[in-house]
């Protein structure tokens, strides 16, 4: 049966239509009695959690098939929570009962195998709201992984890590107090003298627990410390990656772990301000890998996020369990309810409402007060096709600096067939540079985009400039050819006027379209700045799920003075270039549905045509070339 729900988002149905009666005979431990009791509703979980269920007792189903190389121990995934059972709490110096949720968590990660034993998820997202026990949760999982997953080996290496030194060290605290207790407890205390591991060392202010005489460590490395090379972590953990900008250390990391049997890389965080960290993109590619059921791809990457549906829930506190499951704890219901409200109605008042939808509710959002657009807005402008033969075209271009992308921005005006409302639909096209990075999978690390991938879809070249510099001639016979090949008829061309280059000196000498110099102020920008903006926010606008353009609006933010704003960003390495270009483009394109507008201009109309366009013109007036009326009919 294949399951496609990135339309229509309906898990329950299809849950309900599928008969998985025998799995439900087949399996009663605890992990995938969660996986029903979210799918029956007896428990509140989001939309991430009830797909995550739905991937399971699926993958349960297709065991065996030849495309799906793992299985399900249940005995491995016992081993784990009774485990658990004996780790104590960092607070109480007591094990603490585990919920149904955490058990789901420990079952996925241990209890999936690959055909040769080993751990499925090489790769997992486990994300939950602050204050959930999140770090304890890891805390039990890397004692577990050092400890037990370790015997009969030597040389392993172990990894806890976070942003900071300070981060870092939280977990790292919590791995020393557990494995003191622990470490207290038979067998594990002959185990510890067997192998040289010091429990009186665990109070040291050591970064590393070493098992001397089989060598096994356990280090404590900052991203801030970047120290990654080198290292075969058999188990990684990091908390609060949602912060990281690039992938570029991370990548470390994941490399180094590919010859390492049962390797496991674990990433823990909640939401962030800014949506277009690499954590987020995660996110949103393994939303749609389980969405489509059908797929294989990802099959080793495990998800797992307990967060709210919507925005619109942050005045709906009986939903709050969705992201905090502790909630469903009797005992500390009251309580915990109490202070996520009270954080809320404070929150509220000060102007911070967003860092409780982040961090209480676990929703991405765009919190930054200088921020120019609102995820939401950008996103809901995607469509999945849009048809540009012949229509009318306004281009902005904006040349590359230094690191930044060289981007061409389209702007096509368009009614809303049904509605008639009048639309933009908004296209770019990128050229991408790599001298100062060093090579293209430099650049794509620092930027955080995978722009061989993004070029196979169209929406960017790579420069084929033999040092990586952005290639003029090949920028200029790539307009021209999108122009002819679409038959677009080019009303306006703007572009930087710090960015002369070969290309607009050729235009201006091999084409009659009308082309201005931009300059990049804010009196001259204010306003098809302010127009771009107030277009997303009203839904005038259109586009394809681009990556580079998305990033790129993420990216933008607002930089006002007396005179007026235009766009800035925060880093260099945080690219707007595509807003730049499409900004030039509306410069004169906001103006398009206007009576005053050049294009209604009968006048301008003729100067836009070619010699052979006059002539047809002259010897049929008839044939639609001008349309004096004003209106997008003919177009």
């Amino acid at each position: 049966m294949k399951i496609d729900l990135t339309q229509t988002h309906d898990v329950l149905g299809a849950y309900r239509a599928i008969d998985f009666s025998t799995t439900r005979e087949q399996y009663q431990d605890i992990g995938t009695k969660y996986a029903f009791d979210v799918l029956d509703e007896k428990v509140v979980t989001g939309y991430f959690i009830k797909l995550a269920a739905f991937r399971h007792l699926r993958d349960l189903q297709r065991q065996g098939s030849p495309d799906f190389p793992y299985s399900y121990s249940v005995p491995d995934a016992n081993k784990i929570f009774k485990f658990a059972k004996i780790c104590p709490d960092v607070d109480t110096g007591k094990p603490s009962k585990l919920m149904p949720w955490e058990n789901f968590v420990l079952a996925q990660l241990f209890g999936w195998r690959n055909n040769l034993g080993g751990k499925r998820f090489a790769r997992a997202i486990v994300s939950v709201a602050r204050a959930q026990g999140k770090t304890y949760l890891m805390a039990i999982v890397t004692v577990y992984s050092y400890l037990i997953e370790s015997m009969g080996l030597s040389n392993q290496d172990y990894l806890v890590a976070s942003i900071n030194f300070k981060q870092t060290s939280k977990l790292l605290g919590y791995v020393k107090s557990m494995l003191r207790k622990i470490l207290d407890i038979e067998p594990f205390k002959s185990y510890a003298e067997q192998n040289g591991l010091n429990p009186r060392l665990l109070s040291s202010q050591s970064d590393q627990i070493i098992m001397t005489k089989s060598n096994n460590v356990l280090r404590a490395i900052s991203h801030e410390s970047g120290q990654y090379d080198s290292f075969h972590f058999k188990t990684a953990v990091f908390d609060e990656i949602g912060e990281l900008k690039t992938r570029q250390k991370i990548s470390k990391i994941i490399s180094g772990q590919v010859d390492v049997d049962n390797h496991q890389f674990i990433q823990i965080s909640t939401a962030y301000p800014d949506p277009s960290v690499p954590f987020n993109d995660d996110e949103k590619m393994m939303q749609q890998t389980m969405e489509q059921d059908f797929d294989r791809k990802a099959d080793d990457y495990l998800c797992l996020i307990w967060c709210q549906d919507s925005l619109d829930e942050t005045y709906k506190p009986e939903t709050w369990i969705k992201s905090n499951p502790l909630l469903g704890l009797k005992n500390k219901s009251s309580q915990l309810l109490a202070g996520l409200t009270g954080k809320r109605d404070s929150d509220s008042m000060t102007g911070e409402l967003a860092d409780f939808q982040n961090k209480n509710l676990n929703l991405w959002l765009q919190e930054a007060t200088n921020s120019y657009l609102k995820l939401a807005d950008i996103e809901r402008a995607i469509v999945p096709d849009f048809e540009i033969e012949n229509r009318q075209v306004y281009i902005g271009y904006d040349y590359s600096m230094f690191s930044d992308n060289t981007a061409i921005g389209f702007a096509f005006p368009y009614s809303d067939p049904i509605t008639g409302k009048r639309m933009w639909h908004l296209r770019q096209h990128s050229f991408i540079p790599w001298q100062k990075a060093g090579s293209i999978d430099a650049k794509e690390k620092q930027d955080g985009i995978n722009y061989r991938e993004l070029a196979a879809k169209g929406f960017c070249t790579i420069t084929s400039h033999p040092q990586g510099l952005i290639n003029d001639d090949q920028v200029y016979q790539w307009l021209l050819n999108f122009v002819e090949d679409h038959s677009l008829d080019v009303l306006f061309f703007g572009y930087d006027s710090w960015g002369a280059t070969n290309v607009t000196k050729q235009l201006e000498l091999n084409v009659q379209w009308p082309i201005e110099d931009i300059r990049q102020r804010t009196s001259e920008l204010k306003d098809p700045t302010k127009f771009l903006q107030s277009a997303f926010v009203e839904s005038s606008i259109s586009r394809l799920d681009d990556r580079i353009m998305e990033k790129a609006l993420i990216n933008a933010q607002i930089y006002e003075d007396k005179i007026g704003i235009q766009v800035d960003k925060a880093a260099a390495t945080l690219k707007i270039d595509v807003v730049d270009a499409l900004i030039d483009a509306l410069y004169q394109g906001m103006y398009h549905f206007e009576d005053f507008s050049d294009v209604n201009n009968p006048a301008k109309q003729v100067e836009r045509m070619s010699d052979k366009e006059v002539l047809d013109w002259f010897n049929n007036p008839d044939s639609g070339l001008l349309n004096e009326s004003g209106d997008d009919s003919d177009w």
